[in-house]
């Protein structure tokens, strides 16, 4: 029977610095982050009698943080269980310019959290027994313009279709697929990748993303338990989404304001699925009205172990897409996804692989011992590769020296025919290039033999390269974070039994507090009821104004959705008319 869990999506909040222009115009700070509580405290720069407003997540990250707290902290946890069987899913959503893609893939010195998966995927590779054997295949494409990449592809095709299969659920179909055997390895690939991605220059963004990439990391696992062969797959999904902007502060024009305009159309839809996914009313999910969210389908509500970063800016001028930003992060918390291990799944390659190499090794040791069908021992596989090249050699060398000498005696034979003796040589002809064919065949066996082995990686081999340090570097951060932890856990022990003690000192008070509370609602004077009646009223049209505040808020924003939206169709309604005018003519 399958084992089901139900998992809520992770949502992590990270907060980048000050830009260099943001301190140079003068603009203040308004969010402070408090890591303790792990909540995020945002001041209204318009209105100081407005109170701030708090969100609460499960990480938060500052400006101080780095990239690898942010991974162990994050995303570890993601990675450790696709490599139990899992789907995971990692992506970054925020307004433009607020670190998405510094916290996807950081740079050469500041690995983001793509390339540190890396280092952690093939550490645990290196660090597995040998009766385990892995298959590791990435992908990677864009989205842009709603028009599907593939990054990896020598001649790249646009416009690639989504299909659906009820074995494997959503794909893009011939998207490539490459065998990688290292971190190192897997780091090229996606720089190969990174090369093609769309990128163009804002006024909020030097090097905006102007299209979302998905980088699938999937990872087949077999392992042999008993007499039969268990194969896990797990499919690691790393997403930087473009960010959302306004034309007013961006500066987009042309070219950008239509990669702007479908870029906040997607995101527009990603934001009607979460809220759809957290309604209980709803029953119809949009997943089909963009692509994004199609790709999505499995990560927000389906079968996928879900972490969402949150970028946002601390700057006074981005106050509306900081509070807007926090107020999807807050209502991705409760989507709810029901995941499962990858058991014996259909499209496993690993599986193949295993079966093709049996069958080549069956081959091989058919021609080598003339018809015996017996499994090839591993432990003298290498050493019968050599014997067998060899014997080969041997073979051909002899019958060469055995032809030679038969010409010469035929040369002798005065007395054959000369149609014979030329029948004769032609058949030991033949039966030299027979010879020399088999032995082609053999070599072209062993090659791809070889070319499959390639492709596999066993447990305990090293494959980490120049990223061996990256990954001591993300354990030892983890093992500090552990360290950190275990104080924490002692310090929140301490920090209770006080507490304890001050709630039951608290509950005293209370006793004492409601043995009195009719004499005090009495009042000894007009002029004390009055203040205390101000009071009550005080705190009630707080309330009121913050609610009247939260409010208008939401009005602004869904305004400002709506322009963003209407400014898609004009754009689109622009090109259609300019279509129409081309065919017409």
């Amino acid at each position: 029977m399958e084992v089901t869990e139900v998992d809520n999506v992770r949502v992590v909040v990270r907060c980048r610095p000050l830009s260099r222009i943001e301190l140079e115009q003068g603009y203040q700070k308004i969010v402070t982050v408090e890591s303790a509580s792990n909540s995020i405290v945002v001041t209204n720069p318009n209105n100081d009698q407005e109170p701030s407003r708090i969100f609460t997540f499960d990480a938060v990250f500052g400006e101080d943080s780095n990239q690898f707290n942010v991974y162990n902290i994050a995303a570890r946890h993601i990675v450790n269980n696709v490599l139990k069987g899992y789907n995971g899913t990692i992506l970054a959503y925020g307004q433009t310019g607020t670190g998405k893609t510094f916290t996807m893939l950081g740079n050469k010195n500041c690995p983001g959290i793509i390339p540190n998966s890396f280092a952690h995927i093939f550490d645990h590779i290196a660090k597995c027994q040998q009766d385990k054997t892995f298959l590791v295949r990435v992908s990677y494409l864009e989205i842009y313009n709603e028009e599907i990449r593939d990054l990896l592809a020598k001649n790249p095709v646009h416009g690639l279709e989504i299909k659906e299969r009820p074995d494997i659920g959503v794909y893009v179909k011939d998207l490539s697929s490459v065998t990688v055997s290292g971190a190192d390895h897997m780091e090229r690939i996606m720089q190969f990748g990174n090369n093609y991605r769309s990128t163009g220059a804002t006024k909020m963004n030097v090097d905006s993303s102007r299209s979302h990439a998905l980088f699938t990391i999937t990872i087949e696992c077999s392992e042999k338990i008993g007499d039969r062969c268990h194969i896990t797959q797990g499919k690691l999904q790393l997403v930087d989404l473009a960010g959302s902007e306004r034309q007013s502060k961006s500066g987009a024009s042309g070219n950008r304001l239509k990669e702007a305009a479908r870029i906040n159309l997607s995101l527009s839809s990603l934001g009607n699925v979460i809220s759809a996914l957290v309604d209980s009313k709803t029953v119809h999910i949009p997943y089909r009205n963009s692509k994004l969210t199609r790709l999505l389908q499995d990560s927000l509500g389906g079968n996928s172990k879900t972490v969402m970063f949150a970028n946002i800016g601390p700057a006074s001028y981005n106050y509306d897409e900081t509070v807007s930003t926090l107020r999807y992060a807050n209502r991705a918390k409760n989507i709810q996804n029901v995941v499962r291990i990858n058991e014996d799944p259909k499209d496993a390659l690993l599986r193949k692989f295993q079966l093709e190499i049996e069958h080549l090794k069956r081959m091989l040791e058919k021609e080598e011992s003339s018809g015996n069908e017996d499994e090839v021992d591993e432990s003298s596989w290498n050493k019968g590769q050599k014997q067998s090249r060899n014997r080969y050699s041997d073979r051909i060398e002899e019958l060469e020296k055995t032809i030679e000498i038969r010409k010469n005696e035929l040369q002798k034979e005065k007395g054959i025919a000369d149609e014979e003796r030329e029948t004769l040589i032609a058949e030991l002809h033949a039966k030299e290039e027979e010879l020399a064919q088999a032995h082609r065949d053999h070599d072209s066996l062993m090659n791809k033999l070889k070319q499959i082995e390639k492709k596999l990686i066993v447990g305990g081999e090293n494959m980490l390269e120049k990223a061996e340090k990256q990954a001591r570097l993300l354990e030892q951060s983890n093992a500090e974070l552990e360290r950190g932890r275990v104080n924490e856990t002692q310090l929140k022990q301490a920090l209770a039994e006080k507490n304890q003690e001050r709630s039951d000192l608290l509950e005293q008070l209370i006793k004492r507090i409601d043995e009195n509370v009719a004499e005090k609602e009495k009042y000894n004077t007009l002029a004390e009821e009055a203040h205390g009646k101000s009071k009550k009223i005080k705190k009630v049209w707080n309330m009121l104004n913050a609610a009247k505040s939260e409010l208008a808020d939401l009005q602004m924003e869904h305004q400002r959705e709506m322009e963003g939206l209407l400014d898609c169709v004009r754009q689109l309604r622009s090109e259609l008319l300019l279509q129409l005018l081309i065919i017409g003519k």
